[in-house]
């Protein structure tokens, strides 16, 4: 057997091990990029190899192998490699630069069991590949603004979305002159250059809400759980916007046209997750899509001084038509 097939049986051994319902054929050929007929062929092998494996049909009769919990100390034998320490770093750093402090703490405290695991020596050469690494990377003094974080607040906001409870907050609106307390569902938070909760006003007309959390002056647990709305979904609702803000009146069709000079950079970037991107004859990039928040975007096509030209909406191109530079000395 190849050194690389030899570690993708043991990549398949940790998904089966890790996954309670097991792996099916489907989930192999993402994982590896293979097609159906490769994935039967791992899943022969892998059967050889880990005769304790179990296999079963789940309830749309998909086969699923997976493999029990009894001894994962033949795993420890790979060790963890300075790549996947300094992943978990990047990610714990991450977590705290958007102020998920409570993500960050469990993602370090996952880090350091796995270094756990590991022998002294070893763990201690992987530790200190793994910041060479992620010096490398630029991640580890990253500069730039951050936004300030209230713990207290995020730690109540994330025992609200396990349970999940309904909270209390008293929230200050930005016509209002006094905050006002609201009981409020929460689903979620959009984290940017202003950070939202998502949630659904209890006794309201059951839309959802964005809140600003530099707003909410403060937030308690109530004793009542609520069922989450299965039908809901976050990131369809974070898709509305350009940014965090979002506004009913603004959304429509976005048009940007970046100039032929400046559409190699605007190519690498995704403006939005429904964006569609076309290369015109004349080398510029047309970039579509559906979203609200012209002052976002304001702020943002700022960058590409006069690189870009706003084809849609009429409102935004007005909004930036007197600021767009000529004397920028560089791209985004």
């Amino acid at each position: 057997m190849s050194y690389t097939k030899a570690a993708d049986l043991l990549r398949f051994a940790e998904m089966a091990s890790s996954s309670y319902e097991g792996v099916s054929l489907r989930d192999l050929s993402e994982a590896f990029n293979c097609d159906h007929r490769t994935s039967q062929r791992m899943t022969r092998a892998f059967e050889s190899v880990f005769p304790q494996a179990e296999v079963s049909d789940d309830s749309e009769r998909r086969r699923r192998w997976r493999l029990p919990r009894i001894d994962p100390r033949w795993l420890q034998a790979q060790g963890l490699s300075d790549s996947d320490l300094a992943a978990l770093d990047m990610a714990t750093k991450r977590a705290e630069r958007d102020g998920a402090t409570d993500e960050a703490e469990r993602i370090r405290v996952v880090r350091d069991r796995m270094l756990s695991a590991m022998p002294s020596l070893t763990a201690r050469r992987t530790e200190t590949d793994a910041e060479a690494l992620l010096e490398a990377q630029g991640f580890a003094s990253r500069p730039g603004p951050q936004v300030a974080t209230d713990k207290l607040l995020l730690g109540t906001l994330t025992e609200a979305f396990r349970a999940p409870w309904e909270i209390d907050i008293s929230y200050r609106g930005a016509q209002d002159v006094r905050p006002k307390n609201r009981t409020v569902q929460p689903y979620g938070l959009l984290l940017g250059i202003r950070r939202y909760l998502v949630a659904r006003p209890t006794g309201g007309d059951g839309q959802m809400r964005r809140f600003r959390l530099d707003r909410i002056e403060n937030a308690t647990l109530t004793s009542k759980s609520f069922h989450r709305d299965q039908d809901f979904d976050l990131s369809a609702f974070a898709a509305q916007s350009f940014g965090s803000f979002n506004s009913e009146a603004e959304f429509g069709h976005v048009v940007w046209r970046f100039h032929p000079e400046a559409a190699e950079t605007a190519r690498q970037f995704i403006f939005h997750p429904t964006q569609k991107v076309t290369t015109e004859t004349d080398g510029s990039l047309t970039v579509q899509f559906q979203a609200s928040g012209h002052l976002e975007m304001a702020w943002h096509l700022y960058q590409w001084g006069d690189q870009v030209d706003v084809l849609k909406p009429k409102a935004l191109r007005e909004m930036v038509a007197q600021h767009q530079r000529n004397d920028f000395a560089a791209l985004p």
